[in-house]
């Protein structure tokens, strides 16, 4: 294999992995953006899609596509459930304790799942058959090609949802100033409710996505997922929707390309090495703006 070759596919995996890290990450920033509340349970919303897509196809023998629809629609419910019962209860409370919820709804979910389903991982059933696709001697996997695509489409329509509709000027002018917007009229709730709802929906397909390159579910898979997608929100600028997006493909790239020369063990220690990296240059990221308090 020539060095092209080996190069070429080290980026293809490496845009792979950052096109579920940025997804997930939308939904960090999402939220961020809109109550300034880092949510931690984020990446367990992801965990329990991939059990919902486990036990619809392995347990219910469930065809691929509803149990698609299954684990979405079961990320989206959990999200609003979530935020209903344990964050607009804290929603006047200081950040630390909004942030000991999230924290507390994660190692919650974690345990839940464990005591249902055990700590063995479940080996879930492929969703769909993509061959490869062959450019010379070059192998493009096609479920690294599909998850670009189905990244590259949720991410123009959430841009789409955000910027040209009118609950996407609602979730702006929220996150921009909550007072004024409920001023104006705006449904504070009902806006919340449903910033949360899209940002689990993406938790979802981020899920089906990773369960289609990694075909199992634990308890715990959500939990470094999750870390790693809110590295890619913090180097993207945490609360812009692009920055999500360059962030997760960058933390991709760098993960590939570490594996690329040989330091596989460092994968993960890259990733926060670029937090702290990013942390101590250029705390608000690439896309991000500083913030203001108000006097």
């Amino acid at each position: 294999m020539s060095v092209f070759s080996t190069i070429l596919r080290q980026i293809v995996n490496g845009l792979q992995s950052g096109s579920i890290y940025a997804l997930v990450a939308l939904g960090y920033s999402m939220v961020y953006g809109i109550i300034t509340l880092l949510n931690f349970a984020h990446g367990d919303i992801i965990m329990v899609g991939a059990y919902i897509a486990w036990l619809s196809m392995a347990k219910f023998s469930m065809h691929p596509a509803f149990a698609i629809l299954a684990a979405i629609l079961g990320c989206t419910l959990l999200g609003m459930l979530i935020e209903k019962a344990a964050y607009k209860p804290l929603r006047g409370s200081p950040r630390i304790s909004l942030l000991i919820t999230a924290i507390g709804v994660s190692f919650l979910l974690e345990n839940l799942s464990q005591m249902v389903f055990g700590a063995k991982a479940q080996v879930i059933p492929t969703f769909f058959e993509i061959p490869s696709i062959y450019l010379g001697s070059i192998e493009l996997s096609g479920t690294a090609l599909i998850t670009l695509l189905a990244a590259a489409v949720s991410m123009v329509l959430l841009t789409f949802l955000v910027q040209k509709t009118k609950m996407g000027k609602a979730m702006r002018a929220v996150a921009e100033d909550t007072d004024a917007a409920q001023l104006m009229g705006i449904n504070i709730n009902h806006t919340i409710s449903f910033t949360f709802a899209i940002g689990s929906a993406l938790a979802g397909i981020g899920a089906i996505l990773y369960c289609s390159a990694y075909p199992q579910a634990t308890p715990t898979m959500g939990s470094m997922l999750g870390l790693k997608a809110f590295v890619a929100a913090v180097l993207g600028g945490i609360g812009s929707i692009p920055g999500a997006m360059i962030g997760g493909f960058a933390i991709g790239l760098a993960e590939s390309l570490v594996s690329a020369i040989g330091l596989s063990v460092w994968r993960d220690g890259v990733v926060f090495a670029i937090l702290i990296i990013v942390l101590l240059v250029k705390p608000t990221g690439i896309l991000g703006r500083p913030m203001r308090e108000k006097v």
